[in-house]
C-alpha cells in the first residue's frame, strides 16, 4: 500500500473514532488491530499515535468540548460531529507539530464530507473557541484545568453515618 497523505491518515483516524462509538465491547487497541486487518492502514505511525492518544485523553476532550460547546453535552452531540472535534481538540492539545488552524481547517473538511451542512458552524465555532483558549492560556494550562475539572468531579461526598442502629451509648 502507498504512504497515505496527512488527509487520508487524518480521515482514518476519524473513522476509527466513529467506529469506537459504536463498539464499547473492544478496547481501542483491538479496534486498530481490527482495522489495520481489515483496511490495510498498514503501519501508520500518525494514525495509530493520534487514535491512542485521542482515546485515552478523551475525557479531557470532552471536558473542553462540553465547555465550548454552549448547551450541548458531548453525550449529545452526534457521532459524527463528537468524533470530528474530538480528534482536531487532541491534535491541538498535543500534537505541537500540527497548526491549530490546520487542524480546525481539516475539522471542516472533514465535517463537509461526513456530517449535516448545518454542523460545519457548529465544529467550526467549538474548535475556534478552543483554538482560542490555548492561544490565550498554552495547551498545558488548559490540559491541567480540565484535568483538574474531572478529579473534582470525581470527588464523592462521603455517606453520612446512619443513626438507625443503637449505638453502645444506647444500649
Amino acid at each position: 500500500m502507498a504512504a497515505m497523505t496527512r488527509r487520508q491518515a487524518r480521515e482514518a483516524v476519524f473513522e476509527l473514532l466513529f467506529e469506537t462509538e459504536f463498539d464499547g465491547d473492544r478496547t481501542p487497541e483491538q479496534v486498530l488491530a481490527l482495522a489495520k486487518e481489515d483496511r490495510d492502514l498498514g503501519e501508520d505511525g500518525y494514525v495509530e499515535a493520534t487514535y491512542l492518544g485521542a482515546m485515552a485523553h478523551r475525557p479531557v476532550l470532552d471536558v473542553l468540548l462540553s465547555k465550548f460547546s454552549h448547551g450541548w453535552k458531548t453525550d449529545r452531540m452526534s457521532r459524527v460531529s463528537r468524533a470530528i472535534l474530538r480528534l482536531a481538540t487532541y491534535e491541538m492539545l498535543y500534537c505541537k507539530d500540527i497548526p491549530a488552524n490546520v487542524s480546525l481547517n481539516e475539522a471542516v473538511e472533514l465535517t463537509k464530507k461526513f456530517d449535516d451542512p448545518k454542523a460545519r458552524a457548529f465544529v467550526n465555532g467549538v474548535l475556534n473557541s478552543i483554538k482560542n483558549e490555548i492561544a490565550a492560556t498554552g495547551a498545558e494550562t488548559v490540559i491541567a484545568n480540565c484535568e483538574a475539572a474531572l478529579a473534582e468531579a470525581e470527588v464523592v461526598e462521603p455517606i453520612a453515618e446512619s443513626t438507625d442502629e443503637p449505638s453502645e451509648a444506647n444500649e
